[in-house]
């Protein structure tokens, strides 16, 4: 095998790992977890990475960031019961913008069962538009990456 195809090759890039649990609640009709609710074990991933990597430079006034775009590839089916493990990184940041990459994988497994993509936007509450990505949440992530984002 390429070492380019090795799951865990793309796995060793991420340092945030958030841990999900399959509920049987997630499942459908069709006895797999609903497409839904993968963007639901992002959404926890991409919060959990937020309160680690930016701390401090999340607030729910003045100025935060918003997500602008989420976007997911689903390459396997899953079922209940089971743990999942999401992986987050950044992998640019622009000057108002932040781009995230996810994996979503079985529990202690390499193996991908989705990828996700985001992008999250700074924003100025009061003006109500996109500002510039504070130069001490630039350092942190830039301190925090395994891979240095694009842009830093």
């Amino acid at each position: 095998m390429d070492k380019r195809d090795d799951p865990a090759n793309e796995v060793a890039k991420f340092v945030h790992r958030n841990r999900e649990i399959i509920r049987w609640g997630d499942m459908d009709a069709f006895g797999h977890v609903n497409n839904v609710q993968f963007f639901r074990y992002l959404e926890g991933a991409r919060v959990a990475y937020s309160s680690e990597v930016a701390g401090s430079c999340l607030r729910a006034e003045g100025e935060s960031v918003i997500l602008a775009d989420q976007r997911c590839s689903f390459l396997r089916q899953l079922s209940w019961p089971g743990e999942l493990d999401v992986y987050t990184r950044t992998v640019k940041v622009g000057r108002t913008s932040i781009h995230l990459a996810q994996l979503v994988c079985r529990a202690g497994e390499a193996e991908i069962v989705a990828a996700g993509a985001g992008v999250m936007v700074w924003f100025d509450f009061e003006a109500q538009r996109p500002a510039a990505v504070p130069e001490p949440l630039r350092r942190r992530v830039a301190e925090y990456e395994r891979v240095c984002p694009e842009g830093l």
